[in-house]
């Protein structure tokens, strides 16, 4: 209870949900002297440059591992980014080794409908009416082949690939465009189609062209599920088989809206309720071919309003079919509201929460200029001196997939699939279950989304327990962090954790707050007569550091 206790104290002393903290800059001449100089050289960022570099580390990786500074200083920062902005050329095979035994991300929609079915309705009848005992129906129907492995193998998958994939970039965007694109997993038949989802639809596009990605989700059945659009008809068809036979269907707006709000012009973009309307007439007919079998994208001509459409002012010829979509998604993605909305949610991504508005200009000119492409945009968001500037160094506050990750990276983490799995309940802990956003806006990107009280708390707890072992098939590498450093000596052991978690970056107003906790005796054990100490817990002391503000933020 007391160690308990003094966690949460640190966290409310030390806490993120205050102002951005003075950071100590590398040659800061004001900043005071380390109270030891124990910590090896090639941890310091004296260097130029080395801020620089640790500040692209926090913002297109999931955190810095350690030597990760090192080596992309000898690298270089512009090569470095070239590498990441072209993941195909990087080699990963370690990390898609870890995944190999996840069957699930291999396999298509309707394979896995055939792997993963639905629970026999006689059998969940007979459970709640108590006839089966929950044991026969873990026998009948064993947890491994539910519908809810292939989101628990998706969420591992997520997870080790934030944590050891080399192409860091692309999950970082893989993560943000998922968000933009956002299925919710647990809505029907979604779980079937989520995983190939990602594959298909997200990672290939993820550092392409905005337009193919915004194509690719228009015509996959997860979001034509998620967003109804499979439902939508031209007025009073009338459905031809199947068990709604007979039934009269009509036009459903919630893809067209969510295209034009979310996906593409943004609230503001100057579309009407008509545009509305006039985009979903386009995609009528856009459809799923037996979604519990086979589970693909098909036009039925049949359900389509072949009328002419006007959208935005632009005319579409009556008599059209899958095409009258196609061109709607042309004269979105070409859009200025578009390129200007994009824009805005990339500088919010990677620079700050209030995105610069010159910057936001110079990048929707950028995307208008390439036609949407996503390399190019990112190159003009890390060269802009907004990018770089003082006020938004460690000014993003972490989601909590973030702060798994980085925190399970900062300390020389590797976790296998289960492993996986545990970070990805962890995340959920914290307050964000992965591809368990349930409304079309995914997650949130700002501070005010994710800092409260519970909250710092939570990653405080989970910091204890990926220091002390708590999450199997999660393996941290603690000694090699501390090694040489005397551990009867804390403060030596308290800066080396410093520049090794923090790079030397914490504010002084930080390190004397962990430094008051050299005094717990559960952090610094003393000896037989109480002379001095003989130990120190290097693994809680860790968990400290990792729940200060600095680390909070990227």
């Amino acid at each position: 209870m007391r160690w308990r206790a003094s966690i949460l104290a640190a966290a409310v002393l030390v806490g993120c949900s205050a102002p951005a903290p003075r950071v100590t800059a590398p040659g800061d001449a004001s900043a005071p002297a380390p109270a030891s100089s124990a910590a090896p050289a090639s941890s310091d960022l004296r260097a130029a440059g080395d801020r620089e570099v640790l500040h692209a580390l926090s913002r297109l990786t999931y955190g810095p591992r350690p030597g990760d500074v090192e080596r992309v200083r000898a690298l270089g920062l512009d090569l470095w980014l070239e590498r990441q902005l072209h993941p195909e050329k990087i080699e990963d095979s370690a990390t898609e080794a870890a995944l190999a035994e996840l069957a699930t991300l291999r396999m298509s929609s309707s394979e896995l409908l055939r792997a993963y079915p639905r629970p026999d309705p006689q059998l969940r009848a007979k459970l709640a009416s108590g006839e089966m005992s929950r044991q026969e129906m873990q026998e009948r129907y064993p947890m491994d082949k539910r519908p809810a492995r292939i989101t628990a193998e998706l969420q591992a998958a997520k997870m080790v690939r934030a944590v050891t994939s080399e192409r860091q970039l692309q999950e970082v965007m893989v993560d943000f465009w998922f968000n933009h694109f956002n299925v919710f997993s647990g809505k029907g038949d979604v779980r079937w189609y989520v995983s190939v989802y990602e594959r298909e639809t997200i990672r290939p596009h993820a550092l392409g062209k905005f337009p193919d990605l915004v194509r690719a989700t228009a015509h996959h059945p997860a979001m034509l599920y998620y967003l109804d659009n499979w439902l939508s008809a031209k007025p009073d068809f009338t459905i031809p088989g199947g068990p709604n036979r007979g039934r009269k269907a009509g036009l459903n707006e919630n893809y067209a809206r969510e295209l034009m709000e979310l996906h593409t012009l943004g609230v503001d973009g100057g579309y009407s309720q008509h545009d509305v309307t006039e985009v979903a007439r386009a995609f009528t007919g856009w459809t799923i071919e037996r979604p519990r079998a086979e589970a693909r994208f098909v036009f039925r001509a049949a359900m389509h309003d072949t009328g002419e459409k006007i959208v935005l002012g632009r005319r579409i010829p009556a008599g059209g079919g899958q095409e009258d979509g196609e061109r709607v998604i042309e004269i979105l993605t070409g859009h200025p509201s578009t390129a200007r909305f994009i824009a805005t949610k990339l500088v919010r991504r990677f620079v700050a929460d209030v995105p610069p508005p010159a910057l936001v200009d110079r990048v929707a000119a950028t995307y208008s200029r390439t036609g949407g492409d996503i390399p190019s945009m990112l190159r003009a968001i890390v060269e802009a001196r907004e990018f770089r500037g003082e006020d938004v160094y460690r000014a993003k506050i972490k989601k909590p997939f973030e702060f798994v990750a980085s925190a399970t990276r900062a300390l020389g983490g590797r976790p296998d699939t289960n492993g996986g799995m545990a970070l990805a309940r962890a995340s959920a802990e914290i307050g964000e279950p992965l591809y368990e956003a349930q409304p079309p806006t995914g997650y949130g990107d700002r501070a005010d989304v994710w800092v409260n009280a519970g909250a710092l708390l939570a990653r405080m707890n989970f910091a204890l327990g990926l220091v002390s072992g708590r999450y199997q098939g999660v393996t941290i590498d603690l000694p090699t962090l501390v090694a040489g450093a005397d551990t009867s000596a804390p403060t030596v052991v308290l800066d080396r954790l410093l520049a090794a978690i923090l790079t030397n970056q914490a504010s002084p107003e930080t390190r004397a707050v962990l430094v008051k906790h050299l005094a717990d005796p559960q952090i610094t054990r003393l000896t037989a007569d109480d002379r001095g100490p003989a130990n120190t817990d290097v693994a809680k002391l860790a968990a400290l550091v990792i729940g200060s503000p600095e680390f909070q933020r990227r």
